[in-house]
């Protein structure tokens, strides 16, 4: 199996297990700049150098042998399910990609045409994003129309590949907390450049995507809205110390526990 989703400094004094739409962009140029003192011009997910990458041939053994050994930093970096869903909606189903099309090419007019979803024009935002709802779960649970998306698949099922093949994290931050987290982490590894976490710039290669939402986080969420998210997400909210009756509330209202995250995540 391997370890799949895993990025290390070419150092090889950190391991990130990258979770989409968990400040993943903003994750890898901070390890980009840790070794080489700039950052990767461009979206560091099409970096092919300056990062080892699990994607990349040259770079699996190093990830294998490193994270096998069990001494370097590794972490990982979570998210309110709610937050992450709704952002995975206006960036990957309302959204434009980088190079210019729409994602995965057919997935939009498939739900438009067996979900009802409206994304052109001024469309009912809420009404939309209740209807990918339904989608999403069925992906999860029924994994049809298709398999799940990485990008609302759950962060525990992510988060569970490095812990299935045998390594435990170090520290899991949350991009709530992002700033105390990093420079938290930034403080347990020797780096050959500084970085003020503070002051650098925010990599968020999903901005301008898609339409700016149109209402607070929990109007998006009625009752069976939360119910779906519940379904899908139960073990995030669990593990990750999320408030599951509480859409307004996107902080973690606990710390981690590590030894029960990985209890859970190799069951």
């Amino acid at each position: 199996m391997g370890f799949p989703g895993t990025w290390m400094t070419e150092s090889e004094t950190l391991v990130y297990r990258v979770i989409p739409k968990c400040a993943c962009s903003t994750i890898g140029q901070v390890m980009h700049y840790i070794d080489h003192g700039t950052y990767f011009d461009g979206d560091i997910h099409d970096a092919t150098s300056g990062i080892h990458k699990w994607s990349l041939d040259h770079s699996k053994p190093r990830l294998e042998a490193v994270i096998s050994a069990g001494q370097t930093f590794t972490f990982t970096c979570v998210r309110n399910p709610y937050t992450r869903v709704l952002s995975a909606f206006f960036d990957k189903i309302c959204g434009i990609q980088r190079n210019g099309r729409r994602y995965r090419g057919k997935l939009v007019p498939l739900l438009i045409q067996k979900y009802g979803i409206t994304v052109d024009g001024d469309f009912d935002q809420i009404a939309s994003f209740r209807r990918f709802l339904l989608f999403a779960r069925d992906t999860i649970r029924f994994r049809r129309p298709m398999d799940p998306d990485i990008h609302w698949s759950s962060v525990a099922g992510h988060a569970s590949t490095l812990v299935h093949g045998g390594a435990r994290y170090d520290r899991i931050i949350s991009t709530e907390n992002f700033q105390e987290g990093m420079k938290d982490i930034l403080k347990q590894i020797e780096v050959k450049h500084e970085i003020d976490i503070d002051k650098m710039p925010r990599f968020n290669e999903s901005s301008g995507h898609g339409p700016k939402r149109a209402h607070p986080v929990e109007d998006y969420f009625d009752d069976l809205s939360m119910h779906l998210v519940r379904e899908m997400y139960h073990k995030d909210f669990e593990l990750f110390k999320y408030d599951i009756d509480d859409p307004s509330n996107k902080m973690p209202i606990a710390e981690i526990d590590l030894d029960e995250v990985h209890a859970k995540l190799k069951e």
